[in-house]
């Protein structure tokens, strides 16, 4: 019997893996294709519609997901002179593998009962997920130092160089401004902050962003500066670097790279979502009261399944937050102009990290004077 149980443990994890990569992946590819689209809105174009499938173009579907994937895993994988192919390959690999790995300690709906089970829709239950998925993204930086090092070549070393000055300074940003959101969670568990949203305080959903909106602001812009995106994409500015870290890289490995940043900006739209947003609660509504019988409206056969509406409500509410901020982050990429370096990093450490310590400060203050506690609102 325990043997059995281990194996179900065992098909329930890597199913859940398997959706939670799919997710990622599947919304990172379509969001490709959203920012071809919104940047030729923006920019009265039309965008790409070339492609078509059976006489169709799909609205460049077709090109963003079927023929830019074949025409990069067609195209010459070119490897500098001096350098392995083996250190080609390393950064790509810090690059993606890390941000797969974030995925697990999203929550993305309410628990589900089956096979006598409570199966949480969680890759795994971590009681310090928030900590994870920093560790793990942190690696990225990695990934484009390499990447610029072994390259052999100036533009791509002063792009990785760039990537990691800016990338470990946002993260002092970002830590900070996660904190603050801690204080008033009392966890680090991702699963515990959505539950701690629940309710409302003072006539407001008992959301992150209501609680402490100069948090929401600081964490938000320092996730699109990890991300690299513009107004952030000081390390492969076409205008100074050709490509910066990515300049030699090509076929797979170019596409696994631009794969990964939009990977990075599904992450950073979880970590919005949940720390900020709710996650999957609805405000003023708790969708874990919600039951099958819902008053003959439908038939007696479908309510005797005893269908669990909350995980599936929870699911598509979650999806909907966490699209809305991956279509704000392309909306600023394309209406910002992008930073001089110095003025990037002169908004890091000169406003946004004193802003993160009065906030910081403030938050505390609150905290210990009964003004601002959510569990007993």
């Amino acid at each position: 019997m325990e043997l059995n149980e281990l194996y179900i443990s065992l098909l329930i994890g890597a199913l859940k893996a398997l959706l939670g990569i799919t997710f990622l992946l599947a919304l990172a590819a379509v969001n490709t294709w959203f920012e071809r689209k919104v940047s030729a809105l923006i920019q009265n174009r039309t965008g790409a519609n070339r492609a078509s499938l059976f006489g169709m173009d799909l609205a460049g579907l077709v090109n963003t997901l079927v023929c830019d994937p074949l025409k990069a895993f067609l195209k010459e994988d070119w490897v500098p002179k001096g350098v392995s192919q083996f250190m080609h390959c390393l950064p790509v690999f810090f690059a993606v593998f890390p941000v797969l790995l974030c995925i697990a300690a999203i929550p993305f709906a309410p628990p589900l009962t089956a096979l006598g089970l409570e199966i949480s829709l969680q890759v795994t239950n971590l009681n310090a997920g928030l900590l994870f998925v920093f560790a793990f993204g942190s690696l990225a930086v990695l990934g484009v130092l390499l990447a610029g090092y072994v390259s052999n070549n100036k533009f791509a070393l002063f792009g990785g160089l760039r990537a990691v000055a800016q990338m470990v300074s946002y993260e002092v940003v970002l830590g900070l401004s996660a904190l603050s959101m801690l204080i008033i969670y009392r966890s680090l568990d991702l699963q515990d902050m959505v539950l701690a949203q629940s309710g409302t305080f003072y006539g407001l959903p008992n959301w992150g962003i209501f609680l402490n909106p100069l948090a929401f602001f600081i964490f938000f812009t320092a996730m699109m500066a990890e991300t690299k995106r513009a107004p952030f994409d000081l390390p492969e500015s076409e205008s100074e670097l050709v490509a910066g870290y990515l300049t030699e890289y090509s076929g797979m490995k170019f596409l696994l790279f631009w794969l990964s940043e939009f990977a990075e900006i599904v992450i950073c739209a979880c970590l919005v979502s949940i720390i900020f947003l709710g996650g999957w609660q609805l405000p003023y509504f708790d969708i874990t009261t919600i039951t099958s019988d819902w008053g003959g409206v439908l038939p007696d056969w479908f309510n005797r399944m005893n269908f669990q509406w909350a995980p599936l409500l929870g699911a598509g509410i979650f999806g909907l937050k966490v699209t809305a901020m991956c279509v704000l982050q392309i909306i600023i990429r394309w209406t910002l102009p992008r930073f001089r370096y110095d003025q990037l990093m002169s908004f890091c450490w000169k406003i946004l990290f004193s802003l993160c310590i009065l906030n910081l400060v403030g938050t505390a203050i609150l905290m210990l004077s009964g003004g601002y506690n959510i569990w007993e609102a």
